[in-house]
């Protein structure tokens, strides 16, 4: 992607920066040995070419200034390698300048004179580095035209690694067009040449873009498993470049995966990274992204704030391609606040750029989002004209995502216009392809990646607590005997005098011990009691129903589910707090759970206040899923139709509460039943540790149960006052 050609020659730049000192030492040998020589010769011009090139990375007014003289001295002398190498230097300054054009104007004179001298290494530097100014103003087709030329001449000349970094570029320039086929075929080129010289940076580079090529044929798993193998090599290099651009690729493929949580937590931290760096292209990405996933959360406000930021950066800079990106995104945002002559000139806008640079895929989207804003304006002539375009595009790149939208669309447009054959063959279409990007082997490959690196270690881990925390408890039970027998002959020998004072020490002691006894067993019956042997006995026979049903496609998505819930429980047990967003994690995911089988199934609504930044609150784990299971379980009448379930966070004067309710009989006419007399344990233990964790915060904690009558409502309203540590910002 144009992301990691920046990143490349970002991190160049910097190893160039980071070798000042060795490079000082040669400035300083050569400008002593231009001293010495006086004469105008060849000898000279290659003293203040090699001067030139020496400043490029620290001083460009210095580089050219050295430029000019030996330019002037060639005028006075016939030396055409000298000019040549003159040119190329300047060439090398004006692209990192980025005036593209003015680069390959001066990089092409010095091909011609390199090629009259018979310099085969020199002329393949020089085509890579015209392709190279042609991919960064975009025009992809020539930049393929040279590096491919550049390639040719280095393999003949034996120079494999500069033939393996030239074929990574035109792997780029492809995936950039939307043609992925043809660019993993060749970062496969690259991949290869560059194991055989264990090229960890190169490697890293084109895993990476394989990812993405395969992100963008629909191919989530192995996506993610090129982007696992770059991150790696990233962190063991302590690229930080590197590890900012598959950050922010993870956070893509999550976006596209619906898990919109995990996509903003890999783009923030993406985001650190490049705020660090203060590279304002994939600055302008990272936003660009943040802006996408906040719109398919339909908080549009939110999205409008990181697009018009990312279009204001792309502007400054320049960058075409992500303009395009952020006027396609900004008009499916107006498309979601029904202003459609917005969205219109926003697609219009992002089509020309498209056509201008060659993005099959920016093209693509365009034409979609111009068919979607006809169809709203009912111009179905224009709309179908626009998406067959947008569906010949998809078809021809391979891309999935694209496909699918399309035939949506062309369902919805066929219908209006009375052609129901074709609108039903659209929507079978639709479905087959939609079936296809969130099929059983991409939800088991990418659970299976998730889970290899982190549910045995969770397993483990979780195992190892229990073994520990049952050791504990015996010991401190023995302790507590040892000390009471102790005690008690102590009492017996102490004379009068000294009874009151012994009795003191003796019930100090005790309690302390106590307190640490009941703190741990109360610990232990959480742990147990977090996934209930009834929920998941439940679950089971749930999942075994469906199975013998053969209804293969909601028992996978059931299984789905399940584990992931499973999994979430298992990483919270291990620690005393957790991060909010985890646990409201663990909550979605039990109620999506529930949702599959219940029939009627539950309106769920979860809300957070604004104030509430979900990712700095710590709290312990486990507190809110109980009273949702007992709501489940004893509020709602077997044939109540209409069962909701609501859980809202607030935070005012320094308290956190969670407020849970529902619309079911309520506590007061469910607590009279005989079969709910019996209070749920899962309730009791977290009332127990609320007590004990209250301390341990020093922050309040606390459990209000009332039925909602008295507010003129149906239903049971659960108060949680919720002990908790905020982490602070660095």
């Amino acid at each position: 992607m144009a992301t990691l050609v920046k990143n490349t020659l970002l991190f160049i730049v910097l190893l160039i920066i980071g070798s000042v000192r060795g490079q000082t030492k040669k400035i300083d040998s050569i400008k002593n040995e231009l001293k010495l020589h006086s004469e105008m010769d060849t000898v000279r011009v290659n003293l203040l070419n090699d001067l030139a090139f020496s400043y490029f990375s620290s001083d460009l007014v210095k580089s050219l200034e050295y430029l000019d003289e030996s330019d002037d001295l060639l005028h006075m002398i016939d030396f055409k390698k000298g000019k040549a190498r003159n040119l190329y230097i300047n060439g090398l300054i004006q692209s990192s300048e980025s005036n593209n054009q003015k680069a390959i104007e001066l990089f092409k004179k010095s091909l011609s004179l390199y090629e009259e001298g018979g310099d085969e290494r020199a002329v393949s530097d020089c085509y890579a580095e015209i392709g190279l100014a042609y991919y960064n103003d975009f025009d992809y087709t020539k930049s393929i035209e040279n590096y491919k030329k550049s390639v040719n001449i280095a393999k003949r000349i034996g120079q494999s690694k500069t033939a393996a970094i030239n074929l990574k570029y035109i792997g780029f320039c492809y995936l950039d067009m939307g043609n992925y086929e043809k660019a993993q075929e060749y970062l496969n080129y690259a991949i290869d040449l560059n194991m055989e010289f264990d090229n960890k940076l190169e490697l890293s580079s084109c895993f990476n873009n394989m990812g993405s090529t395969h992100l963008h044929k629909g191919n989530y798993p192995l996506a993610l498993e090129y982007y696992n193998k770059s991150l790696s090599i990233y962190k063991t290099t302590k690229d930080t470049a590197g590890i900012s651009s598959v950050l922010n690729n993870i956070g893509i493929l999550y976006k596209n995966n619906k898990e919109y949580d995990k996509a903003i937590a890999n783009y923030k931290e993406s985001l650190k990274i490049r705020e660090k760096n203060v590279h304002k292209k994939n600055k302008a990405l990272t936003l660009n992204n943040i802006g996408v996933v906040y719109k398919q959360k339909q908080d549009y406000k939110n999205a409008l704030v990181y697009l018009e930021d990312a279009l204001k950066l792309s502007k400054s800079i320049n960058d075409k391609d992500n303009i395009a990106r952020c006027l396609i995104n900004m008009g499916d945002v107006y498309l979601g606040i029904n202003d459609n002559s917005v969205a219109l000139q926003k697609f219009l806008e992002a089509k020309e750029i498209n056509l201008d640079i060659g993005s099959q895929l920016g093209l693509c989207y365009s034409y979609l989002g111009l068919a979607k804003v006809y169809t709203n304006q009912e111009k179905y002539d224009e709309a179908l004209l626009n998406v067959l375009k947008s569906k010949e595009l998809s078809n021809s790149i391979g891309v999935i995502d694209y496909q699918r939208d399309a035939y949506s669309l062309l369902s919805i447009i066929y219908q209006n216009l009375g052609n129901y054959k074709k609108a039903l063959e659209s929507h079978q279409q639709f479905k087959i392809l939609n079936d296809s990007i969130f099929n059983k082997k991409n939800i088991e490959k990418i659970a299976q990646l998730e889970y290899e690196y982190k549910y045995k270690q969770a397993l483990d881990s979780a195992s190892i607590r229990e073994l520990k925390l049952t050791k504990t408890v015996l010991d401190t039970s023995q302790d507590l005997a040892k000390s009471r027998q102790n005690y008690l002959w102590a009492i017996i020998g102490i004379l009068v005098l000294s009874i009151v004072s012994g009795s003191m020490i003796f019930l100090q002691k005790f309690n302390t011990i106590k307190v640490k006894n009941e703190h741990i067993v109360t610990e232990q019956k959480l742990l147990r009691s977090q996934m209930t042997p009834h929920f998941i006995f439940n679950s089971l026979s749930v999942l075994q129903g469906m199975i013998l049903n053969g209804e293969e496609k909601k028992s996978i998505t059931y299984l789905t589910k399940f584990s992931k819930l499973l999994r979430i429980v298992l990483e919270n047990s291990r620690d005393k707090v957790v991060p909010l967003i985890q646990e409201l994690d663990a909550i979605d995911n039990y109620m999506i759970l529930q949702n599959l089988d219940a029939d009627p199934p539950y309106e769920y609504n979860l809300l957070v206040d604004e104030n509430i930044d979900i990712n700095l609150f710590l709290i312990p784990p486990m507190l809110i899923q109980p009273f949702i299971e007992n709501a489940i379980e004893h509020a709602f009448m077997a044939d109540q139709e209409h069962r909701e379930i609501e859980i809202h966070l607030t935070f005012e004067h320094n308290k956190l509460s969670c407020t849970i309710t529902d619309n079911g009989l309520g506590i007061d006419t469910t607590s009279s039943k005989p079969n709910t007399k019996k209070k749920s344990l899962a309730t009791t233990i977290t009332k127990e540790r609320l007590e004990i964790l209250g301390k341990d915060f020093k922050v309040p904690g606390g459990i209000t149960i009332e039925d909602r009558k008295k507010d003129d409502e149906q239903g049971t309203k659960v108060v949680l006052i919720v002990p908790y540590k905020i982490i602070e910002n660095s």
